[in-house]
């Protein structure tokens, strides 16, 4: 047997502990802000309940190894648990705290009922075939069951899981209910236009913030993978000029426009952007040098640094990824006079959706793709515009005005709960 635990020293900081140092950061200025007493600002900045399981995975080959899983609810105060399973190899418990505690504020901003939740098991699925994830999923399934249920805690995909993910997870959760629950995938019980939401939302976002026509607007994208991808079509249907992608390989370049069906193909058949023929080469990190309009971080967190901040040239920065920008990088990028648009507004469109999509499972209704998107863009755009007011008015960066709503919601959901008396 086998124990897969990423090896860590007490002096390493961790990716997972620099989105938690964030994470925290935000709240502290929200509550600054709203001028919050100490009581509730404890309350706010811990995780109402935290998971850590080991998870058995046996190997086709016969060898058994032991991987480290978590499931963090950070509040539930306005409604059940909800947020994404990971499976990567750098997660940790203070990543998924993180990861919950956006997910609170994120549900807040958009005012939808649901508490923040997040889920990770720290493993690389490319190093398991079919077989393997799904005895993994099942089992995860099997040692955080106590925290799971329709009206407890909601999982839906992120790094590493998908569509197929989602439907084990629901029928190892429904085998032990003994009656089928409805499902993420479509079908059964999804909702039309769920895989495409976060990018959707993405698009809505950026093109809000713009405020013109995106005839002719550049784009860099940073993450070509299932959000990144996708919110790079969705901006250039919205005639926007895709004109530089990454992935974890490397970048590539095409000052006249990306051909992104092409460019898709090709990841599909090698399984990365770099070697694109039709596109010149780029490091990953001369992307976020490139002069463009908007620069869209779809990746993994602390993408944007102070390191690197210095050398943006967009000056729209619009957070597809969760923390892609560290605190140090958003008061770089606010002093160069960046605008950025906040990953809980940004890239909300997914749990919108799955919102709209358990509304759908609770009157029995199904909804067409049509009438799902109209409503998360209304949604999507009436709270861009309840922050952008606010951020004006204020005198706030929209990151600022985001957290002073979504942390104002949750602490009056304490207050007049009296949850912290």
């Amino acid at each position: 047997m086998s124990v897969m635990v990423p090896s860590t020293t007490p002096a390493q900081i961790t990716p997972g502990r620099q989105a938690l140092d964030s994470t925290l950061h935000q709240l502290g200025q929200a509550a600054d802000h709203l001028g919050l007493g100490d009581g509730l600002r404890t309350m706010l900045s811990t995780p109402r309940r935290s998971l850590t399981v080991s998870v058995p995975v046996r190997r086709e080959d016969g060898r058994m190894d032991i991987v480290q899983g978590y499931r963090v609810q950070h509040n539930v105060s306005r409604g059940p648990a909800k947020g994404g399973l990971r499976f990567h190899p750098g997660t940790d418990i203070h990543e998924v705290t993180a990861l919950a505690m956006w997910m609170t504020w994120k549900c807040a901003l958009a005012d939808i009922p649901y508490g923040g939740a997040k889920g990770g098991v720290a493993v690389d699925p490319a190093t398991l075939d079919s077989r393997e994830l799904e005895r993994l999923t099942r089992r995860y399934v099997n040692e955080i069951l106590p925290m799971m249920g329709p009206d407890n805690d909601i999982p839906a995909p992120d790094v590493g899981t998908d569509e197929q993910t989602m439907a084990w997870i629901m029928d190892a959760y429904s085998s032990k209910a003994g009656h089928t629950l409805p499902s993420k995938p479509v079908p059964p019980g999804g909702s039309p236009g769920q895989a495409g939401a976060t990018s959707r939302g993405v698009q809505i976002a950026a093109l809000a913030a713009l405020g013109r026509s995106p005839d002719g607007v550049t784009v860099a994208v940073q993450g070509f993978g299932k959000v990144g991808a996708l919110t790079a079509q969705y901006l250039a249907d919205a005639g926007c000029k895709v004109v530089a992608v990454s992935d974890a390989s490397g970048g590539v370049y095409a000052p006249a426009g990306l051909d992104l069906a092409g460019l898709r193909a090709w990841v599909a058949e090698s399984g990365h952007v770099l070697g694109y023929r039709h596109a010149d080469a780029l490091g990953r990190d001369e992307l976020f040098e490139l002069n463009v309009d908007v620069l869209v971080p779809a990746a993994l967190g602390s993408a944007i640094t102070e390191a690197n901040a210095p050398h943006v040239r967009a000056r729209l920065v619009v957070e597809a990824a969760n923390g892609p920008t560290t605190p140090e990088a958003d008061e770089i990028l606010t002093a160069n006079g960046t605008t950025v648009v906040p990953d809980i507004l940004a890239n909300a469109g997914g749990v919108i959706v799955s919102y709209l999509e358990w509304v759908q499972i609770m009157q029995a209704s199904s909804w067409s793709e049509e009438q799902a998107e109209q409503r998360m863009r209304h949604l999507m755009e009436s709270t861009y515009a309840e922050v952008a007011a606010l951020a004006a008015r204020r005198g706030l960066t929209l990151r600022q005005a985001a957290h002073v709503i979504a942390v104002g919601r949750v602490a009056e959901a304490h207050q007049t709960r009296a949850l912290c008396s």
